[in-house]
């Protein structure tokens, strides 16, 4: 038998299937890198939807496993040693999860740690940036009267989506040839982007027709249209 009880988080979020990898999340453009890499990967897990509407995010069980109280996090009952692990930042899961598989990530050592130059790209830029324009172009920073600090986020966004641009030309995805965990972790941000955020427009989207043409691939895949709805 799994006995996870000695975790928290399960008191508030049971496991129905100890046994399983534990995703505790939200169809954010973080939370779903985890369920697209474990919907790819073919790994059985358990979703749990943490609810930003009632602040699960904040609660005791929550932070006991995240102390940044941030989505997505998980709770392996198969770790490494063969002891659970839990884990948060969606980019160190992305990571793990690739490791623990042999998926979705080069053997070759040069190839791997080039792939996690692309997370990291995606982790210090493309998220922190487009997140705040998010916020200043379709939250409550869109009633500021002074308009420094979203056109200040809209030009660090266009050079982010014209460094990666560049480096798509003649690739079918980040790596080339391969799909891998930084394609996951970098296209549900563009997505949001220019949907949730309606920020196509302001940012001059037509002008990276790279990135639209990549973007429209991953959208496409199966495992990507349903990562993309989990947790329900």
């Amino acid at each position: 038998m799994h006995d996870l009880s000695a975790f928290p988080i399960t008191h508030k979020w049971p496991a129905q299937h100890p046994e399983l990898l534990q995703l505790y999340s939200l169809p954010t453009p973080n939370g779903v890198k985890v369920s697209i890499a474990l919907e790819e990967m073919g790994l059985a897990y358990e979703p749990h939807l943490v609810s930003f509407q009632t602040n699960d995010q904040l609660t005791p069980e929550f932070v006991s496993l995240n102390p940044n109280n941030k989505i997505p996090a998980i709770l392996d009952p198969h770790g490494p040693g063969g002891k659970p692990l839990a884990l948060f930042e969606s980019g160190a899961i992305l990571i793990y999860l690739a490791e623990k598989t042999g998926q979705l990530m080069s053997k070759d050592a040069a190839q791997r740690y080039e792939t996690i130059q692309w997370v990291m790209f995606q982790m210090g830029g493309i998220g922190p940036m487009f997140g705040q324009l998010g916020f200043f172009h379709k939250f409550a920073g869109k009633d500021f009267e002074d308009k420094r600090p979203r056109d200040r986020y809209v030009a660090e966004c266009k050079r982010l989506l014209g460094v990666l641009n560049q480096h798509l030309k003649g690739k079918a995805w980040v790596m080339g040839a391969y799909y891998s965990i930084a394609d996951i972790a970098i296209f549900p941000w563009v997505r949001n982007l220019i949907g949730f955020y309606g920020a196509g427009d302001l940012v001059g989207f037509q002008d990276y027709p790279e990135v639209a043409r990549v973007l429209e691939t991953f959208v496409a895949r199966p495992a990507v249209i349903r990562g993309l709805a989990i947790p329900a």
